[in-house]
């Protein structure tokens, strides 16, 4: 898997990470995983709407302050 981003990142708890699985399924080539060994798949498309959506302020509510 090719590592993209790393989330957090200030302690050395496992932060949640993005990954591309370019040997993955389509459908599954998107990774993210947390610091708790779990994993979420989803294919480019679903992922390209999640950002979209939290660029577009959908999100921003989760992480009012």
């Amino acid at each position: 898997m090719r590592h993209i981003a790393t989330f957090c990142g200030n302690c050395n708890c496992g932060c949640p990470e993005l990954y591309v699985d370019d040997a993955a399924a389509p459908e599954k080539r998107i990774v993210v995983t947390d610091d708790f060994g779990q994993r979420v798949q989803m294919s480019v498309d679903q992922f390209a709407d999640l950002v979209a959506s939290a660029r577009n302020g959908l999100l921003d509510e989760l992480v009012a302050s």
